[in-house]
């Protein structure tokens, strides 16, 4: 598990990861409780602002990859499962995603700041984990 993901896998599943969290914590913000709509808030933000970077490194050169514009299959059936959810299994699934998500998040930063292959990135992967860190704990202390 500590090789690093070339450079276009690790921005196309950050981007992904990215996509996820907005996606889901969209959903959250709308019809979750209280304590879950904060947190949605906060994926929103951190999330959009994340991506907003990646792009920008992308679209200079300073990383040779794609962005995905969609999500894969596996993140499309997740999101499509939790709209169909409301109240108690809506929370569970939406917390059970966002702790799914997060520990796959960390795990590819991690690997990509530790041995990734653009200077760039490395950087910027390393700069985001402690974010990404954070967001995981949190997302562990969600209602259950």
């Amino acid at each position: 598990m500590g090789i690093a993901p070339t450079t276009a896998d690790f921005v196309k599943e950050a981007a992904i990861s990215d996509m996820f969290e907005i996606d889901t914590s969209q959903l959250a913000s709308q019809g979750g409780e209280a304590k879950s709509k904060a947190f949605a808030t906060q994926m929103i933000e951190d999330h959009q602002k994340t991506s907003s970077q990646l792009k920008s490194m992308v679209q200079s050169g300073s990383a040779q990859a794609e962005i995905p514009t969609a999500l894969d299959g596996a993140h499309k059936e997740m999101l499509e499962k939790l709209r169909t959810l409301h109240g108690h299994a809506f929370v569970t699934e939406y917390r059970r995603d966002q702790i799914s998500g997060h520990e796959d998040a960390v795990a590819l930063f991690r690997r990509y700041a530790q041995n990734g292959d653009n200077a760039q990135l490395k950087n910027w992967a390393g700069q985001t984990l402690p974010t990404l860190e954070h967001h995981l704990e949190l997302a562990r202390n969600l209602p259950k």
